[in-house]
């Protein structure tokens, strides 16, 4: 029998390159993004259903769960995949963008998990793999709102491995460190604000990001983890993905914080 994942933030980036990998791997896909009617390439695939899904609007995910159940019969695995990030000094966000990163990040990733649980206790089985980054354990300068999010990620995966386990349902983290995606373009809100002080830390951080180095990796090296999070046996709960989020992370718990946290000082003053 066919199996079928449900995948959101299917757009582009890691979502994207899921949903062509598990195609191609003789998945049935559910492709949920907010504008479907604009996708031009999962849309021409067999066994691809794309599906109109705002994580931010609970009738949209539960629509998209009934769809692609009626669809295809069950689902067999969630990708929760959608997100972007903020960055910037927190008093140049305005209240409504700091809600919305967590709404997104946080409370959209729950609203799915919750809708599909059912479907997942009924089957007695089932496999969620969360999108997390190697900002769930550890941070950069001004993205006090992002890390949140992300360590809020890590939390609440962690808790639910244990619930889930007693229906039968797999939990996995994926912490990808830096993915050549669009995470800078449309997935990105960055709130530089005008308040002087903070001018020499966003110039460092700006530059570093613009200078990326060759530690940035493609998406198919994500997909790649996701698919042996949903296929492989093994009780792991979180997966690495890229050298820099082995290095970066596997320092982060070598390291004191103060340790720690000069090593990134002086990497933004290179």
């Amino acid at each position: 029998m066919e199996k079928t994942i449900l995948i959101t933030g299917a757009s582009s980036g890691i979502g994207k390159a899921t949903a062509l990998h598990f195609q191609e791997q003789g998945w049935n896909v559910i492709a949920t993004m907010r504008s479907p009617e604009k996708e031009t390439e999962l849309n021409k695939l067999e066994n691809v259903q794309l599906e109109k899904l705002d994580v931010l609007d609970l009738a949209s995910i539960e629509q998209a769960i009934k769809n692609g159940i009626s669809k295809f019969g069950e689902i067999d695995a969630l990708l929760n995949n959608a997100g972007y990030g903020a960055y910037g000094p927190l008093e140049s966000f305005p209240r409504e963008n700091i809600v919305r990163q967590f709404n997104t990040n946080v409370i959209g990733l729950m609203d799915v998990t919750k809708a599909i649980t059912p479907h997942f206790r009924e089957n007695k089985s089932g496999t969620i793999v969360n999108i997390s980054s190697i900002g769930g354990q550890m941070t950069f300068a001004l993205g006090s709102l992002y890390h949140g999010t992300k360590f809020a990620v890590e939390g609440i995966s962690e808790s639910l491995h244990y619930e889930m386990k007693e229906i039968g349902v797999k939990v996995k983290i994926v912490e990808p460190g830096f993915i050549a995606t669009d995470f800078g373009g449309r997935s990105f809100d960055f709130q530089a604000g005008d308040i002087e002080e903070y001018k020499p830390l966003i110039d460092a951080l700006m530059k570093q990001w613009q200078n990326p180095d060759n530690t940035v990796s493609q998406p198919s090296l994500v997909t790649e983890i996701i698919n042996d999070n949903v296929t492989e046996g093994t009780k792991h709960l979180r997966y690495r993905a890229g050298n820099d989020a082995n290095f970066l992370l596997d320092s982060r718990k070598k390291m004191s914080d103060s340790e720690f946290f000069e090593m990134i000082s002086n990497q933004m003053e290179k």
